[in-house]
Formats: C-alpha cells, structure tokens, sequence
C-alpha cells in the first residue's frame, strides 16, 4: 500500500514532470529540467513555506520573552515549558509549523533519488507516462554540457553545502552571545549546542552526503536553498514593512 501511494503521488508526478521538462527544454538538458522542476515544487509548498518563514520570524521577535521565562524559571522546567507555551498561544506563535515543511520535503527529496537512481535515464520508460506526456526525442544528461548528471560532483556538493549554511544562517538570524552570569542552565546549553550544529556541522554533513549522490540531486538541493535564500530575503523586508507601518502612524 505504501509503494502503491509512493509511486502514485510522489515517483510519477516527478517522473513525468521532469520528462516533461526536458522535453520542453531547447537542449533537452536534464539539469536545467531539475531547476525548472524545483522551482515548481516551491511554488506548490509556498503556503507552507510562507507560514514557516512568518513562525521563524514571530520566534526571533519573542526571543527575549522566553530567554527571561528560562532565567526566572531555570529551577522549574514544567512551569517553564508551560509558560513558554502559554507565550506561544498568547502571541499565535506555532512552533512546530515549520517542521511541518521538513516533513513534506523529504518524500519528495527521497522521490527525486529514486527517479535518478532507479528510473535509468537517459532511457525513458515509456509505461510510465502519463497520456498528456511526450515522449523526448532525447535526454542530455550533461548540465550545461559540462556536468554528468547521473556522476558525482564535487562544486554541486559544496555549492549544497554553502546555500545551505547560508539559508540556515539567514533564517535563523544572528548568534546569540553564552550567556556569561549565573550558572549556565541544560535547557540553555542545549539551544546553544542545537543552534552551533544546525549552522555549521549539518552543512558539513550535507556536504558529504551530496557528493555521494548522483549530481542531478544536490542540483536540486542547491537550487532549493536558492529559492528559499531568495523567498527569506523577500518575506523579511515584509514582515518589516508591516511592522514599520503601525509605528510610522503612531508617530504622525
């Protein structure tokens, strides 16, 4: 039953999509097909993606409201939880919507390794499409003429690496300083050992994992991190401007 799903709303939507793209394509170039493919698959997860970047950015602005609720209550961690998550409330905060956009990204990402992996371009299984799709009279696996898509690629991997710690950077805004008085609480360590590995180790790891993959994969990747640099940068001027206006009226 989960293959059946699988194959019926994630392989062959992608499958066809991509077939599809590199018909259409003037040079039948797959690489750019993955781009363009991209670019639709956030067009679709917008709506989730705009209500990640709103959370991320309501979490940086009450910051400081739960940083003083971990201070007073570092002793009680359930009237502490239960604080913040009053705070949460109060504010419309969700905390967890962003995860929410993780969750759907996977299956797709599993989906696109799989096409390359297992599909066998650049033949193309003709059983597999749907009625609407045309047949391409060929499918250029060199991107740009200069990468193999179905090989490894070092520049692909560290350009994976680099958008990723750049989009990572960007959505989770400016290091907070250790906080130097007191005795350092778990729950703070914990957020600071949770904040340094995010930034800087997952991009390493992400970095090695792409390089193992066909290159078609963390083109995706890197073209994904692009968008989502692009669509933070544009949601947060905004989010900015709506913030600015009530201020701007309350001083005239």
């Amino acid at each position: 039953m989960f293959k059946h799903a699988f194959s019926a709303f994630i392989y062959d939507p992608l499958y066809n999509g991509l077939t599809y793209l590199v018909d259409i394509v003037p040079t039948h170039d797959i690489g750019i097909a993955v781009i363009i493919l991209t670019i639709v698959v956030k067009l679709i997860l917008f709506p989730l993606s705009r209500q990640a970047i709103r959370t991320q950015a309501a979490m940086r602005a009450i910051a400081p409201d739960v940083e003083e609720i971990k201070v007073r209550l570092k002793n009680k961690q359930e009237e502490q939880a239960r604080e913040i998550f009053a705070l949460y409330k109060q504010r419309g905060v969700r905390p967890f919507s962003s995860f929410l956009l993780i969750l759907v990204q996977f299956p797709i990402l599993f989906g696109l390794y799989w096409v390359f992996m297992k599909a066998g371009f650049p033949h193309v299984d003709a059983s597999l499409l749907y009625s609407f799709v045309p047949f391409p009279d060929s499918v250029n696996m060199r991107f740009l003429g200069l990468i193999d898509m179905r090989g490894h690629s070092l520049l692909l991997a560290a350009l994976t690496g680099i958008t990723q710690y750049a989009y990572t950077r960007l959505s989770m805004g400016p290091r907070k300083p250790a906080v130097k008085e007191g005795s350092p609480s778990f729950s703070g360590d914990m957020a600071r050992s949770f904040d340094l590995q995010a930034r800087y180790v997952l991009p390493l790891i992400f970095t090695g994992i792409a390089y193992t993959l066909a290159a078609a994969l963390p083109l995706y990747w890197t073209s994904s991190n692009l968008f989502m640099i692009l669509q933070e940068i544009a949601m947060g001027r905004r989010l900015k401007e709506k913030a600015a206006k009530p201020s701007e009226g309350a001083g005239k």
